[in-house]
């Protein structure tokens, strides 16, 4: 029966980071939009630290309810708590010392604020109802400018070269 019980706090304690990502904050003022997409409708105004419930993501795009409101917000304007572990001195990496630390031993927990943001990119979905926007191609060709083109630009700009070394330092 004790053995049931600390198998199941090892578990609780394995699940908790998971737990952690259903909360989280604005980092600056932003906007609850009815969908997620920047030219949907604003439904309202989230200042800077709103506590929000992640309900689903979506691309750059996170569903949240803040305050009994739902809506939508640009994953970037979002941070999410994470409770990091750090190991006291002398603890080791053993299986011994990790079931310890998770019994109350070996380790202390440190709570910090980290920035996590991750974009998944197209989906199989996406990619299979994808269709080739002429117009948009066309229009991007358009900008297209050649080495006598861009030369010129630059004189009639007056524009100076720079050298830069490799890596970006001057």
């Amino acid at each position: 029966m004790k053995a049931a019980a600390y198998l199941l706090l090892a578990l609780l304690a394995l699940a908790a980071p998971a737990w952690a990502q259903d909360q989280a904050f604005t980092n600056r003022a932003t906007e609850l939009k009815e969908r997620g997409a920047a030219d949907a409708r604003a439904v309202a105004s989230l200042p800077e630290n709103t506590a929000v419930k992640v309900l689903s993501r979506a691309g750059g795009w996170t569903q949240v309810d803040a305050g009994g409101k739902a809506g939508w917000v640009n994953a970037f304007h979002l941070r999410f708590p994470v409770a990091m572990e750090k190991a006291s001195p002398g603890g080791g990496g053993s299986i011994a010392s990790g079931l310890t630390s998770i019994f109350g031993g070996g380790k202390s927990e440190q709570k910090t604020t980290l920035a996590t943001t991750g974009i998944r990119g197209l989906s199989p979905e996406d990619l299979k109802n994808a269709s080739p926007d002429g117009a948009a191609l066309a229009k991007a060709q358009s900008y297209r400018a050649d080495k006598p083109t861009a030369e010129r630009f630059a004189r009639e700009g007056k524009l100076a070269s720079v050298p830069v070394e490799e890596g970006g330092r001057r």
